[in-house]
């Protein structure tokens, strides 16, 4: 990469392609979403976004291209399933576990229960947090919601 090709990066001139991307992280020994984030994430948030605030990364109106839907990617030990949650709380005890979960709303609407805290996700949110939040999931109005979710457990 050129220093002018850096120097327009920096300006926000120019959008690095995920390739570039992933090359200046490596050099700068950082996670790649720390080149994107003017945030300092702390372990106990979490990121959510919803469908219409998706960030398109295509590379013209033609192409749909790629569409980020966690602010905090994680490392490559992922466990991929699709829930059906209980339409009530059916456990009082909240799941906690190491590492992170990711959560995509493919069908229905689900009520996130953060302890202190409960976020609705309607169809097409993303919700991404630390798995040692305590939590738990319930499917909430008329359709059965259908999740995908992706947990991420370093090994120790």
């Amino acid at each position: 990469m050129t220093k002018s090709y850096l120097s327009k990066v920096e300006r926000g001139l120019n959008t690095p392609s995920i390739a570039a991307a992933l090359k200046l992280a490596k050099a700068l020994n950082v996670k790649v979403e720390e080149l994107f984030s003017e945030d300092n994430v702390s372990l106990d948030s979490y990121s959510l976004v919803r469908c219409n605030e998706r960030q398109s990364l295509a590379a013209n109106d033609q192409s749909p291209g790629y569409a980020v839907l966690a602010h905090q990617v994680s490392e490559r030990n992922l466990l991929p399933f699709i829930i059906y949650p209980p339409t009530e709380f059916v456990d009082k005890a909240f799941k906690e576990h190491t590492g992170e979960e990711f959560l995509f709303v493919h069908e229905g609407r689900v009520e996130v229960d953060f302890m202190n805290e409960r976020v609705l996700l309607e169809r097409g949110d993303a919700l991404h947090f630390n798995s040692q939040k305590p939590h738990r999931i319930r499917s909430v109005g008329e359709v059965q919601a259908q999740l995908l979710v992706v947990v991420h457990s370093a090994d120790e």
